[in-house]
């Protein structure tokens, strides 16, 4: 059977991802997500949809989809956790919207609605779709995230975003064997350092502040990597607190411990942290060792109170363990050493240093997963350096899809 495939954003970009799976009488929507720019970017316009898919969580994968269902009526596969924490991603979306004074894609109705059409998938769950069996495997990643196998006559893998090595939060993602290969490129040429050895670089530091006095600030991403450092740091005998959205995401994935690498770590981290709840609370976590918040590309959020008050002291460190993308103040703090805040510049004085807790496969990585799967068709998405897998993937046939661009496999 064939069935035609387009990208309706994120195929030659990071972020955005839309692709929509059309087998001539079926329209199937793989995520519909945003780019979180100012002012955001959305994918392509899509117009009958049947079903939705969705790998995990991030705005960039989940945050256009209300948009979708308002038009469409159409249920939504996806994990309760992902289905939970998307739920709030998309609410923040719109708050933030409002307060940059964005056009509005969609309301907060569209969002509850969309919400009641979820239809629940667990890992190594399998389905009877119209003609096509859809079993969901775990991708790594984050907490929740999935991939999609289709089977009609043959089996296609969509990834999504995935990592293959254990982290603190979620086991790696295992290779599925298949015919067509979906799969991220986002870190196409580039290289991993070793876990482990960041982690000890990692901790070496925050002991090496703590020693002369100083106050560590950790800008995160509030889902999955700002659990992934509580756990790391969680025998750690300092004074730790933890701001932002992280704090409510940590709650949800109680609430999931099957998705969960170690639930009991998760439990016995959040013990150890002290959590801001108030503007008094935020005043005493200023004074502490260590301080874990929102955002992690320092655009907003509790981060710039903090890094207002430990700004100017050298014995202080801010110290980033997330992508810094682009046209946001993280860039801006490595390249420059200075923020915006309130369109004014602010000088930072203190230590910083970044640190690579990336959450995706790397290049080596994402050429070993390929060559374990084993399929005839690789298409790889969501990067910007994809030629650079063309070497190390010769012996497949690689597709290179462009947005807007349809293709067809079969399937």
């Amino acid at each position: 059977m064939e069935m035609k495939f387009r990208f309706l954003d994120g195929a030659d970009s990071i972020g955005c991802m839309g692709m929509t799976m059309d087998s001539g009488k079926k329209t199937f929507l793989m995520e519909y997500g945003l780019s979180a720019t100012k002012p955001p970017k959305y994918p392509m316009p899509v117009s009958k949809v049947d079903h939705i898919f969705l790998t995990h969580c991030h705005l960039d994968h989940c945050g256009m989809i209300p948009q979708v269902y308002e038009k469409n009526k159409c249920e939504l596969f996806t994990t309760p956790l992902t289905a939970e924490i998307a739920e709030i991603m998309m609410f923040d979306s719109l708050k933030i919207a409002k307060a940059e004074n964005y056009p509005l894609p969609y309301t907060s109705t569209d969002i509850e609605k969309t919400m009641n059409k979820i239809v629940p998938m667990t890992f190594n769950d399998t389905l009877d779709i119209d003609d096509m069996e859809l079993t969901m495997h775990p991708a790594g990643h984050v907490p929740g995230a999935a991939m999609f196998e289709f089977g009609i006559d043959t089996n296609t893998v969509y990834s999504g975003d995935i990592h293959t090595i254990k982290q603190k939060t979620v086991n790696g993602a295992t290779p599925i064997k298949c015919e067509n290969l979906f799969i991220e490129g986002t870190y196409g040429g580039k290289f991993h350092v070793d876990r482990q050895i960041v982690e000890d670089e990692f901790l070496k530091k925050i002991s090496e502040v703590i020693d002369r006095g100083g106050t560590i600030l950790i800008p995160s991403f509030a889902v999955g990597r700002t659990q992934e450092i509580m756990i790391l740091l969680k025998k750690l005998n300092y004074n730790m607190w933890v701001d932002g959205m992280g704090r409510s995401i940590t709650r949800l994935y109680l609430n999931y411990p099957e998705y969960l690498a170690n639930p009991k770590e998760m439990k016995t981290a959040k013990k150890r942290f002290n959590e801001v709840r108030s503007v008094r609370m935020r005043k005493n976590a200023s004074m502490a060792e260590i301080i874990i918040t929102t955002s992690g590309v320092l655009d907003g959020g509790p981060v710039l109170n903090y890094i207002k008050f430990l700004k100017d002291d050298p014995k202080n460190a801010i110290l980033l363990v997330g992508y810094q993308a682009e046209n946001t103040n993280g860039r801006l703090l490595i390249e420059k050493g200075y923020i915006m805040i309130d369109n004014e510049i602010h000088k930072v004085n203190c230590e910083v240093k970044k640190y690579d807790f990336s959450a995706h496969a790397d290049h080596e990585q994402i050429v070993n997963f390929v060559r374990a799967c084993d399929p005839t068709n690789v298409i790889i998405m969501h990067s910007e350096t994809r030629e650079m897998f063309l070497e190390d993937l010769s012996d497949y046939n690689v597709i290179l899809p462009l947005t807007g661009e349809e293709f067809v496999l079969d399937v």
